[in-house]
């Protein structure tokens, strides 16, 4: 099938190479799984035969009907049509597993891990470009999305992927990443909402961020906020929280 620009479309074409990331994952037979931008069904079908139950999520029409038709013979599998942004996570546990557009992986991401009701692991294939921005264990910069999210999940990239395991063949490069949630997080989850307005407040005005680092003497005070390990944000959240 045509791939639509406007959905950010790369479809994975081999089934043996989604096997090959599903057994990079933590699914168990028991499990829920999510595929959040279905398509046409290939990863779900994959998804049939490892878990206890898959709903493969597609807001496009084309693809939500090619979804019925292929995955018609799968009792475990249910359909729902409509955008992922849009509908209610489950309160039961789940994991998600999926190859979402491009364009929706910031939304995406933050709608799971800011959830009530988040995923025990997420697995998504995503530019690695985007994943870079996760607090991954390396050398890399933080970004919001990154502090925001490394006190619930631990991030790892799992594979690299090559751009002709799609079709049609992407221009930049993905991988296949694994975010697992803490238990226990990094910080308490009671403090959970007053952490990311800290987060927000430091990345979007250098005054708020100053000002915290003035407080702190272990922490040099001409780094960026980007600049910051994860470990270092929750020590500096901490810090200004008093419970340090």
């Amino acid at each position: 099938m045509k791939r639509l620009h406007t959905h950010s479309q790369y479809f994975l074409r081999n089934p043996r190479l989604i096997k090959e990331l599903v057994g990079h994952s933590n699914l168990k037979p028991g499990d829920t799984a999510y595929d959040i931008g279905a398509g046409s069904g290939v990863i779900s079908s994959v998804l049939a035969t490892y878990c206890n139950a898959v709903v493969a999520v597609e807001v496009e029409p084309r693809m939500v009907r090619k979804l019925h038709e292929n995955l018609g013979s799968y009792p475990n599998v249910a359909i729902h049509a409509g955008s992922f942004l849009d509908m209610k996570l489950p309160s039961s546990p789940y994991k998600v597993f999926a190859n979402i557009p491009f364009h929706l992986s910031s939304p995406i991401l933050r709608k799971l891990t800011e959830s009530d009701h988040s995923p025990e692991a997420i697995y998504l294939v995503v530019q690695k470009q985007f994943a870079n921005k996760l607090p991954l264990d390396s050398d890399r910069f933080t970004s919001q999305l990154g502090a925001m999210i490394g006190p619930l999940f631990a991030v790892r990239i799992r594979k690299r992927l090559k751009r002709t395991d799609f079709w049609p063949h992407p221009n930049v490069d993905t991988v296949f990443v694994e975010l697992i949630r803490r238990d226990p997080p990094l910080v308490d989850l009671s403090h959970i909402p007053q952490y990311r307005r800290f987060i927000e407040g430091c990345f979007s005005d250098p005054k708020i961020f100053a000002k915290v680092l003035l407080a702190h003497t272990n922490i040099p005070k001409d780094i960026r906020p980007s600049q910051l390990s994860l470990e270092q944000w929750v020590t500096l959240f901490c810090f200004k929280q008093g419970v340090l």
